[in-house]
């Protein structure tokens, strides 16, 4: 048994061997210093560390082998990242005291937050011997006496380590080693701004992007911040840049595992309410996407506008349905059902929109037609669809089946019907939520279909208004 002696001095050394591991591995650091807010459960957090790590030490790599230089970090709000950030700035002033940091923010008080953060954890006090601190890690790193102004400081020993600055902010001889953009986006309202965008674009490009080494050594840079849009710094870099970025990029929510990507921040019955409250708008939606899945939407570019809806359907003429079939690996199965009124309006009644396989679709698009009581079903013949058509035949007696082949331009046959369906095809109050994959491709689905990855819903909605507006269905025949 341990005397009381040796029990102090072996707690003395656990603390040191803490303390070393802290000085050489970012995620240990992170722990050492908030245990509380590192906890073990929250995993996307050591995977930010432990991607800032790698970074720092060269040992994140392209394919090539070489290290990368640029990193862009995308995660939700209030996840953690500007305070990881921020200790990741108190660590590598802590392992190399000639680094020179400059930040920046969309403006000077979230930019003098950041400076204040990280120089108050490097100044920080034992309150308590429990306490650990940034000095338990690197005892020999102190803050300039008289030059700790919370925007620009140094330590001591140096000329200067560190300058946080707001768009506009002049950086004027100050070299950095390390640039970190911090949000320079404030909100989607500047997002949707031409103006401003380009402004912010010009004193990034231009001020801040320009303060380099002073002895022309490589300039790390991490830029993390929301992609608001094509157009904002970040979807610039991202478009000319590409290759020289790596991205890392966590939306809250896993749509393929059903999980969120920490509970402690927001569970998942937060998130349904809040898309929920967010989706009945085209400027929330945009906010929505993101902020929570990081991906853009471009209002301006956008092949639809808000669409109608209704909560009660007029007299109606027909009952009917409209199916596509997946074409292609990357394609997924649309089949919709929907009522025509007698106004020569189209309300859609039930959507089904998977990557099921045909075996599973082949019972659920039955179900479906058998429940909205379908009158008649079209179906794309297109590579399988005429023998999907045959085999959903036999399970619904009370439609008629019909298939064709569509020859004609995809494309062109979706722009050009694209005012008719925003105009002419009208939704439940409720279908945002209702079928909420439909509803987000449909809504964000851009003019230049070389942005989209699949164009199935849009398709279908178009098939529809040829047969029923149009009446172009492109040869239907009867079923034999």
């Amino acid at each position: 048994m341990l005397s009381d002696a040796e029990l102090i001095e072996l707690e003395s050394l656990l603390r040191e061997e803490e303390a070393y591991q802290a000085s050489q591995d970012f995620y240990s650091y992170c722990k050492y210093r908030e245990a509380d807010f590192y906890k073990p459960h929250r995993h996307h957090l050591e995977r930010l560390c432990n991607t800032l790590d790698s970074f720092h030490k060269d040992q994140l790599l392209k394919q090539d082998g070489t290290p990368y230089e640029k990193l862009m970090i995308r995660l939700p709000p209030q996840h953690g990242k500007s305070r990881t950030l921020v200790n990741f700035t108190q660590w590598c002033l802590g392992r190399n005291q000639e680094e020179r940091i400059i930040t920046g923010s969309y403006g000077d008080a979230p930019a003098g937050d950041f400076a204040r953060y990280t120089r108050d954890g490097i100044a920080e006090l034992k309150n308590t011997p429990e306490q650990q601190v940034f000095s338990d890690v690197f005892p020999d790193v102190v803050l300039k006496h008289g030059n700790s102004s919370y925007q620009k400081w140094a330590l001591e020993g140096q000329h200067f380590n560190y300058l946080g600055v707001g768009v506009g902010g002049g950086v004027t001889g100050k070299g950095a080693t390390l640039r970190i953009v911090d949000d320079l986006v404030k909100d989607a309202e500047v997002a949707m701004s031409p103006h401003q965008l380009e402004k912010i674009w010009t004193w990034y490009s231009g001020t801040f992007s320009s303060r380099n080494s002073a002895e022309g050594g490589v300039v790390k840079e991490i830029f993390c911040a929301t992609l608001w849009s094509e157009n904002d710094p970040q979807g610039i870099l991202e478009k000319d840049e590409g290759d020289e970025w790596y991205v890392l990029k966590m939306e809250i929510y896993d749509r393929e595992k059903d999980v969120m990507l920490c509970d402690d921040f927001m569970n998942k019955e937060s998130y349904r309410k809040l898309k929920k409250r967010m989706l009945r708008n085209s400027v929330t939606e945009m906010i929505f996407w993101a902020n929570y899945h990081s991906e853009v939407v471009e209002t301006g570019n956008l092949l639809y506008g808000e669409f109608k809806t209704y909560t009660s359907i007029p007299d109606i003429s027909k009952k009917g349905n409209y199916t596509d079939t997946a074409d292609t690996g990357s394609d997924l199965l649309c089949s919709i059902c929907y009522d025509k009124g007698v106004d020569n309006n189209i309300y859609v009644t039930d959507v089904i929109y998977t990557e099921e396989p045909m075996e599973v679709t082949e019972e659920s698009v039955p179900m479906m037609l058998n429940r909205n009581n379908t009158r008649e079903a079209i179906v794309e013949s297109n590579n399988g669809g005429r023998s999907f058509a045959r085999v959903i035949d036999t399970k619904t007696p009370n439609t008629l089946i019909r298939w064709f082949h569509q020859s004609a331009n995809k494309e062109s046959r979706i722009l050009t019907n694209a005012a008719t369906v925003n105009s002419r095809i009208i939704f439940p109050f409720d279908w945002k939520t209702r079928w909420p994959e439909f509803s987000k491709h449909i809504t964000l689905f851009k003019k230049n279909f070389k942005s989209n990855k699949t164009d199935d819903p849009e398709d279908t909605l178009t098939g529809i208004v040829e047969k029923e507006i149009f009446t172009n269905a492109g040869g239907v025949r009867r079923r034999n």
